[in-house]
């Protein structure tokens, strides 16, 4: 109880115990209001932001690789059996599905057209987008030390797969040495996973201040303008929202003889619980009576089915990662090509294996998606400054986004039982 007291009365406990995502909304007010009020007069606050991006960019890789490792790890062959294999089927497959909505999305509205903040910086080279099969074959590294290096995000991505199914799979041997080994090596991963999440939580506690100073650069640079593509990129984010729960969601349930405003009826406590405490996690006790109680899912089905969507399943996150990575690409003045937005679908589908779990998992994988298409979040360059700008709307986002997560888990679930002729008929009635 001492400790307690001491920590919260602590070196600037004002600030610490406050509302993380409150004081980056107010960062990103605060750095709009002195960048129009200052004008160029403020672009001393520059580096405060080149030191928050640099702080990302520390911990992304291997944020990336021990999260992975350790969902991968999670899928225990022992349970994978008919219903794990339907309800892991179905998370990959709308994930991809919600990628492209969030892509097309992008394509008909392009959030931050017009904007080119890549004006009055030297000109850099233009993006390198490969072909579709150069994509494909270049998933599986050569050298995954040299790729960790590097930070190739897809090889990376499909090494720590690979990597963690392996683990468990010899976790479930008959010989002790190899179980013993695994879950050691696990252990050692479960660990550096956590130091990792750890770690982003420190980094988070400086994002208002590097939210502040980015955000101040851009409307010193572009002036009020800067507004217009905020407000459009949230829009865009929604409507795809939208458009994957009616269409997605609507049109599976039906084929299965399900009612979808039942189902909104029986999901709608989680749903808004989700929007808004922005955490599959902290939604999923509610998410799991509401399966029970009110669509008839067994527990036998939901009670794995649910906290394993929550881990790998994140339809709103896809979505955010194919909008935000176009805004990126237009508001910098370039475009991504077929190739470059197939790469968005694979490395967006691929991370959701595990980096759910990580906090702020968004912004994080966004950074990873960034990467994959040869968008480099770096130090004063035109791509931080509106990569800035879509952490400092992420809050607004991450409800929307965290809402249709779980909705997919619920829709997935339930679609599942009813498969398994176990859903209860008289909740349906």
């Amino acid at each position: 109880m001492a400790e307690e007291t001491a920590r919260k009365s602590g070196f600037m406990s004002w600030y610490f115990q406050s509302n993380l995502l409150v004081r980056i909304l107010i960062g990103l007010v605060l750095g709009a209001i002195v960048g129009l009020a200052a004008g160029s007069s403020i672009l001393w606050v520059k580096p405060f932001g080149d030191v928050f991006i640099r702080l990302l960019r520390m911990i992304v890789v291997p944020v990336i690789f021990f999260s992975l490792v350790v969902g991968a790890a999670s899928l225990s062959p022992s349970k994978l059996g008919r219903v794990g294999v339907k309800i892991f089927i179905y998370y990959m497959l709308t994930t991809v599905v919600a990628v492209i909505f969030g892509l097309i999305s992008a394509n008909i509205f392009r959030p931050g057209t017009g904007l080119d903040l890549s004006a009055g910086q030297a000109a850099g080279k233009a993006l390198t987008q490969p072909k579709v099969v150069d994509t494909l074959i270049n998933i599986i590294p050569v050298n995954p030390i040299e790729s960790l290096a590097k930070g190739d995000v897809l090889p990376i991505i499909f090494f720590a797969i690979i990597f963690g199914i392996s683990l468990s799979f010899l976790a479930q041997s008959r010989d002790e040495r190899l179980s013993g080994g695994a879950a050691a090596v696990l252990k050692f991963f479960d660990g550096a996973a956590e130091a990792m999440y750890s770690i982003v939580r420190g980094v988070m506690q400086y994002a208002p201040i590097g939210v502040f100073a980015l955000i101040a650069v851009v409307f010193a640079q572009q002036g009020a303008k800067a507004l217009g593509p905020l407000g459009m990129v949230t829009l865009t984010v929604y409507l795809a929202l939208v458009a994957h729960l009616l269409i997605t969601y609507g049109v599976a349930l039906k084929i299965y003889g399900l009612k979808f405003s039942r189902f909104l009826a029986g999901a709608k406590e989680a749903m808004l619980t989700a929007f808004v405490t922005r955490s599959s996690s902290a939604t999923l006790p509610i998410t799991m009576r509401n399966a029970e109680e009110n669509l008839g899912v067994p527990r036998s089905i939901g009670s794995f089915t649910l906290p394993l969507g929550a881990t790998i399943n994140m339809d709103g996150t896809a979505i955010y990662q194919g909008v935000c990575a176009l805004f990126v690409a237009f508001a910098i003045g370039q475009s991504l090509d077929f190739g470059a937005q197939m790469t968005i679908i694979i490395t967006a589908t691929l991370a959701s294996i595990g980096a759910a779990g990580v906090p702020g998992a968004g912004v994080i994988m966004l950074l990873m998606v960034l990467n994959s298409v040869g968008l480099e979040v770096k130090e004063g360059s035109a791509i931080a400054m509106a990569y800035a700008m879509i952490l400092g709307i992420d809050a607004i986002l991450d409800m929307g986004r965290t809402c249709l997560n779980i909705t997919g888990d619920l829709a997935g679930t339930t679609i599942v039982a009813k498969t398994e002729k176990a859903i209860d008929p008289e909740k349906w009635a």
